[in-house]
């Protein structure tokens, strides 16, 4: 399984974002992220299987078909990381903030 770096470093390209934006709204197979893409139904699919190898996407049959959904755990794991990061970038600025009026002080 991939690190969260790593899988960051995956969402950098914007063909799996935008897949990932898709299945953030449904599950889909395919053929179907295919149609509201400007990508062939393979290049998708090779986008998926990066994807479903990093954990951030689960597959399941359906018929003929195997239909595509985002992993919540991991999605979850990534907006922590997220929060974590905004949470010390936002304290950090609020220490230089009011050390910059202390020294003008």
């Amino acid at each position: 399984m991939a690190t969260y770096q790593d899988e960051w470093n995956l969402l950098a390209d914007p063909r799996r974002r935008a897949i990932v934006e898709l299945l953030a709204e449904r599950p889909l197979a395919v053929v179907d992220l295919a149609a509201g893409l400007p990508i062939s139904r393979p290049a998708v699919s090779q986008h998926l299987k990066v994807l479903k190898g990093a954990g951030l996407v689960a597959e399941e049959p359906s018929g003929t078909r195997r239909v595509y959904r985002l992993n919540p755990v991991a999605v979850e794991a990534l907006r922590d990381q997220l929060d974590a990061f905004w949470a010390r970038t936002l304290t950090r600025f609020g220490e230089q903030a009011a050390h910059e009026k202390d020294s003008k002080k």
